[in-house]
């Protein structure tokens, strides 16, 4: 912003104003044409009242000089706010006027402009009002001159003195409101640019809040997904190589048939993680279903007996779902990767309190003292986002027990609405 663009004002919040709206360069515009106006109505009056020879000769001079007073330095000050060269110009305007007025009344018309500019000009309150007074003041004493007798007459001075000093106190208040206006107008402005700053300033945070919660989240998806599929495609290609070796070559051939499926399925959710869409296995079926999938899946990779009770779970959202069977995937992995288990159970059922999915194994459990992993992390995010909770802890008769509950959602005119129970503590788990 250059400092023609500057309302008056000055500061900050004068900037502020400039930039929010930049009218004020066009505007000053329309003080100049007031101005030329003014001052030319008023040598034509002057000129039109019949004065002649030396009072029409001095009233023209000062005249011009204001003119080129208020071109020289007035002008400029209106677009840079540079007081000296402002003030410079105001003792000039209130000079020639003052020399005008004394020639004869008709130069008072000048009284318009000048006081105008006084206010327009200097940004100092003390200064306005100390030259809105001398302005008032040599205008009431040469109102009273006769340039006749080259003196100022007391009778005449009685009687202007009172008219001026009406005269001042208008253009006091006049002017004290008006400055008072525009201190408005200018911490309005900036409030508005801090509104605007702030504005911009959350956008960017949201935006890079949003980033990094879609990093988050693809991260989360590519650990309960891919990271586990490959987990299983590598432990089977081990299995095989180790039935090759002793010549089971059926047996490594059921092995790569499950390498294979595998395999698959991480395509599918490598395709449905791009196109952001719902997980692969609850693309063609129920949670249920991709439930029974994952688990017959399990056992025969394994070889673990696993169980599955109680799907029948209506009125799932999808986000529900996924929580859930995302859930149910980072269970059974932290079994296959941590617990030395025979038996696995997973449930899934509904209460009155809300749906509840519980994995549970009799496998080596929990050591103390191990700080809880990224996964069973994500498990405990997934489940908050949703209102929900999760626990992990000891299963009874030895083992591990991992319990997500989600909460019974009502949903009515205004949308769903939920109670979320606040979450269980949870023992130190290991890094699962």
């Amino acid at each position: 912003m250059t400092t023609a663009e500057t309302p008056p004002g000055g500061g900050p919040g004068a900037e502020a104003a400039a930039e929010l709206d930049g009218t004020w360069a066009r505007d000053v515009r329309w003080w100049d044409v007031a101005f030329y106006v003014i001052a030319a109505l008023s040598a034509l009056a002057l000129l039109t009242a019949g004065i002649r020879g030396t009072a029409l000769a001095v009233s023209v001079a000062a005249i011009v000089a204001i003119v080129v007073g208020y071109v020289g330095w007035g002008r400029r000050a209106a677009r840079s706010r540079d007081q000296v060269t402002a003030h410079a110009y105001l003792l000039v305007a209130i000079a020639g006027t003052v020399v005008v007025v004394g020639q004869d009344s008709l130069g008072t018309l000048l009284l318009f402009a000048v006081f105008t500019q006084i206010w327009m000009l200097s940004e100092h309150l003390w200064a306005q009002v100390a030259l809105c007074t001398a302005l008032a003041a040599g205008t009431a004493l040469a109102l009273a001159f006769d340039p006749a007798t080259g003196r100022v007459e007391a009778g005449d001075l009685a009687s202007t003195a009172p008219q001026m000093g009406v005269a001042l106190a208008f253009a006091l208040s006049l002017g004290l409101w008006t400055a008072h206006t525009m201190r408005q107008a200018e911490r309005h402005a900036r409030l508005v640019d801090e509104l605007r700053a702030t504005q911009a300033e959350l956008a960017r945070t949201s935006h890079d809040a949003g980033v990094l919660a879609e990093r988050e989240r693809v991260a989360q998806e590519i650990h309960d997904t891919l990271a586990q599929g490959f987990t299983s495609v590598v432990m089977l290609a081990q299995a095989a190589s180790a039935d090759l070796d002793r010549g089971a070559v059926d047996d490594a051939r059921e092995r790569l048939g499950l390498v294979e499926s595998t395999a698959r399925d991480n395509l599918a959710e490598a395709r449905a993680l791009v196109a952001a869409s719902a997980p692969a296995p609850l693309q063609d079926g129920t949670l249920g279903q991709a439930l029974r999938r994952l688990v017959a899946r399990f056992a025969e990779e394994t070889g673990t007996r696993a169980e599955l009770a109680g799907v029948e779970v209506p009125a799932l959202s999808s986000a529900e779902e996924v929580v859930l069977l995302r859930s149910a995937q980072e269970a059974l992995t932290n079994v296959r990767r941590h617990a030395a288990a025979r038996a696995v159970r997973v449930a899934l059922r509904q209460d009155e309190d809300g749906t509840v999915l519980e994995v549970t194994d009799d496998g080596r459990g929990l050591p103390d003292g191990v700080v809880e992993g990224y996964g069973l992390r994500g498990m405990r995010e997934r489940a908050a986002a949703e209102g929900g909770s999760m626990h992990v802890g000891p299963a009874p008769g030895g083992g591990t027990r991992v319990v997500v509950r989600l909460p019974a959602r009502e949903r009515g005119p205004l949308g769903p609405a939920a109670t979320a129970p606040s979450a269980a503590p949870s023992p130190t788990g290991g890094s699962r």
